[in-house]
């Protein structure tokens, strides 16, 4: 469940970019695409969560672009282009820091993995928005009941 929250959340972020609001997305689209009710509120509840009063969720570019972590050679061994892309993505759209992806990185290649791709990267990065142990300020509003929704 938490990797397609993943998903629903780079959708929601991707549609903030092309300068939607939350309330204009059309949540119609999601329940076709196989999504329940409660990923698609447990998405909504992690972005308002982080989402500060009078600031946007995405800001333009800044004057000094990010830095990007470079995968070293064993590295691109183990993650795939494509799962890298994901990762970046991510990071792009501002749902991870680059401390973020070097964690997510670190723990790729502790865990000894021979391959990894986009599924597995999901669960890498739903593992970090979802682990309440490491999150500040997270005031345990996430709630993956099913009859949980938000208005």
């Amino acid at each position: 469940m938490y990797e397609r929250v993943v998903e629903i959340i780079m959708f929601l972020v991707n549609e903030l970019k092309s300068s939607k609001q939350l309330s204009e997305v059309d949540v119609a689209v999601l329940s076709n695409n196989g999504y329940t009710a409660s990923e698609i509120s447990t998405a909504f509840s992690w972005l308002f969560e982080r989402m500060n009063v009078g600031q946007a969720m995405v800001e333009q570019s800044e004057a000094n672009p990010a830095s990007h972590r470079i995968l070293h050679d064993v590295e691109k061994m183990v993650i795939s282009p494509e799962a890298y892309g994901y990762l970046l993505q991510a990071q792009q759209f501002k749902i991870l820091t680059n401390s973020d992806i070097e964690t997510i990185i670190e723990r790729i290649m502790a865990a000894g993995f021979s391959t990894v791709g986009i599924p597995e990267m999901k669960s890498f990065i739903a593992g970090m928005l979802f682990d309440t142990d490491s999150q500040q300020g997270s005031g345990g509003r996430i709630s993956w009941g099913s009859n949980d929704s938000v208005h």
